[in-house]
């Protein structure tokens, strides 16, 4: 199961907050995909998955928007 949220508009440390307690209730395994536009999201995001057990999959990047997708570890 993939589920998609849309951070555009909040700043750090916003999006990794949302994505933390997204995957929180998530079951190992199943993808998150979370949109922003935050510049600083490209460092931070993959940064607290890397300390939180998670698979950063990579960033497709659209103009400013930022699609992030995590495999939930």
């Amino acid at each position: 199961m993939t589920t998609r949220y849309d951070a555009r508009g909040l700043i750090c440390p916003l999006p990794v907050l949302k994505a933390r307690k997204l995957l929180g209730a998530m079951a190992p395994g199943e993808l998150l995909e979370i949109e922003t536009d935050d510049p600083v999201a490209r460092i931070d995001l993959p940064h607290f998955c890397l300390e939180a057990g998670h698979a950063h999959l990579g960033i497709v990047e659209e103009g400013e928007t930022q699609l992030h997708r995590i495999r939930r570890g």
